[in-house]
């Protein structure tokens, strides 16, 4: 596979995303997701002394003893700032922390979780279609836009149908943002300092999902034409 041509600068933020080979899916059940999520907020961390198939596998306690050294030694490789999974695809905002930190992350959360499918599915081969995209955020109006678009994804694509289950969605960011959940993983300070609160956050969010949703039903025709 050839290499990355460009250049993923640290202290940067980029929109990261990839889907499934040839669109197809890529998660399958709830379980799978959920999988999904304890991986990426594993392999976010430098100096881990584990892969994540092994540290599932140990005691309670020794869990709870590797996350407590991670929580407090704080060295990413990566800082998380917004997610989505979707059926076929996936969208992240992140911050690289250290160099090659979010080709670091991306291929130590795919591979894992690639292996996890295909052993699950008696499969083989590539889940993902090539190497990640990753587009660098310029200035704050395209920040703020991207970690918007990423948040709406379940409801442009009419994953939840209706817009007050969006704050509901599991696989996301968002309910974190809006404290739907005890889930504490997101940096979401850069984003929410620019807010008065988290309910001026969701107004900025929704005011601007049925506009998403109508790009989205639109898209085949602006690419044909």
């Amino acid at each position: 596979m050839p290499g990355r041509t460009e250049i993923l600068a640290t202290d940067e933020i980029y929109h990261v995303y990839n889907r499934g080979v040839a669109s197809q899916p890529i998660f399958f059940t709830n379980k799978n997701y959920q999988r999904a999520v304890s991986t990426i907020f594993y392999y976010c961390n430098q100096n881990l002394p584990l892969r994540y198939s092994d540290f599932i596998v140990q005691s309670h306690d020794k869990k709870i003893e590797i996350l407590e050294k991670l929580k407090n030694e704080k060295k990413f490789l990566v800082e998380i700032i917004a997610f989505c999974l979707m059926p076929n695809h996936f969208h992240f905002l992140l911050k690289q922390v250290i160099d090659n930190g979010i080709s670091n992350f991306l291929s130590k959360f795919t591979n894992s979780y690639t292996r996890y499918v295909n052993s699950k599915n008696k499969r083989s081969g590539s889940l993902l279609q090539g190497r990640f995209k990753a587009v660098r955020i310029e200035n704050d109006e395209q920040f703020l836009h991207v970690g918007r678009y990423i948040h709406l994804n379940p409801y442009s694509s009419y994953i939840v149908k209706k817009l007050p289950d969006l704050e509901n969605y599991p696989y996301s960011s968002l309910p974190e943002y809006l404290r739907k959940t005890k889930a504490n993983f997101c940096h979401k300070r850069l984003i929410l300092n620019q807010f008065k609160d988290k309910t001026a956050y969701k107004k900025f969010v929704f005011d601007q999902a049925n506009y998403q949703r109508e790009l989205q039903n639109i898209k085949h025709l602006i690419l044909e034409s």
